[in-house]
Parts: structure tokens; sequence; C-alpha cells
């Protein structure tokens, strides 16, 4: 799996993170995309994507889906395509990739967000992008983005035009 671009940032605090997501929420190839997100337990992964939904027009509760395995949504910001949050961490049996129809999920239109994708390595498909978060001593974040595909690396080039017009 090939790395196409990648970029560096920073998360001082929690309204760091959210800042993202709602930049990420006004990139138009979010409808589409497979992003996975790595990190350790408390890195922020499933804080990220509770911001991301909320930004994407999410409702209600958003739980973590880690006895689930999956959680959909169908955010009024995807223009009609369904947002699929998946937490591989219990995820141990190959076979439940196929039984749980998680192929036709990847393969449709819509938005993927993968935590620990590690543990289901060999099935899922190639992301668009990969967010590597670290936790710094001070509780900060240090954020790696990785585009897999041109659509990855078209998004990296929004993202970044929508983090500058927030800090103007």
């Amino acid at each position: 799996m090939s790395i196409l671009e990648t970029r560096p940032y920073r998360w001082p605090d929690e309204a760091a993170c959210e800042r993202f997501a709602q930049a990420l929420a006004r990139c138009p190839q979010i409808s589409d995309l497979s992003i996975e997100l790595d990190g350790g337990l408390g890195a922020g992964k499933t804080s990220l994507v509770r911001h991301l939904l909320r930004a994407l027009g999410v409702t209600g509760r958003i739980k973590s889906p880690s006895y689930a395995v999956v959680e959909d949504y169908a955010p009024p910001g995807l223009s009609g395509h369904p947002a699929h949050h998946f937490d591989f961490y219990r995820f141990s049996d190959p076979r439940e990739w196929e039984d749980a129809g998680f192929r036709d999920l990847f393969a449709a239109p819509g938005l993927k967000l993968s935590e620990w994708p590690e543990k289901a390595a060999g099935m899922l498909p190639t992301p668009d992008l990969r967010l590597l978060l670290q936790v710094n001593d001070d509780d900060s974040r240090d954020v790696r983005a990785e585009a897999r595909t041109v659509r990855g690396q078209d998004l990296l080039g929004e993202l970044d035009r929508q983090l500058a017009e927030t800090s103007d």
C-alpha cells in the first residue's frame, strides 16, 4: 500500500480535533471515502469520528461500535450517502468479514471510517486516507495524514484549504 502524500497536523486540545473534523466535513470528497484511523487506546479516534459525524449533521447518540463492529448513519451532509463507522478492535475471524457483508459496504458509495484497521488486515481495501494519531506527554495529538489514493490526495489539498480558511 503506497503513500502518495503525507501531511502533519497537531491538535493541542479537543477543540483542535473538532476544528479538524469540521474542516474535513466541508470537503466535497468526504461523501465517498474510506478513512482508516490508527492509534492506541485513548488516541482520539472515536472522538474524531464523533466530531466528524456531528459536523455532517448527525443528531442523537453516536456510539462506539466496539461490540457491534459497525454503526451506520445517514448524515444530511453526505448528500444521501451513508456513513459506516467500523471498530475492528474485537475482530478475530476473517470469516466475520464475509458473513457480515462488509465487502459490500466497502464497495458501495459512502463514507467508511475504520478504527483498528490492522485487526482486519488483508480484508480491508486500500483506504483513501489513513490518519495516524499519537498522544504526546502534554496530552496534545500529533496526526499524520497519509493519502493512499488519488481521492485521498485531492482530499488533503482541500482539507488544507478548509483549515486555512478557519484559521484566518
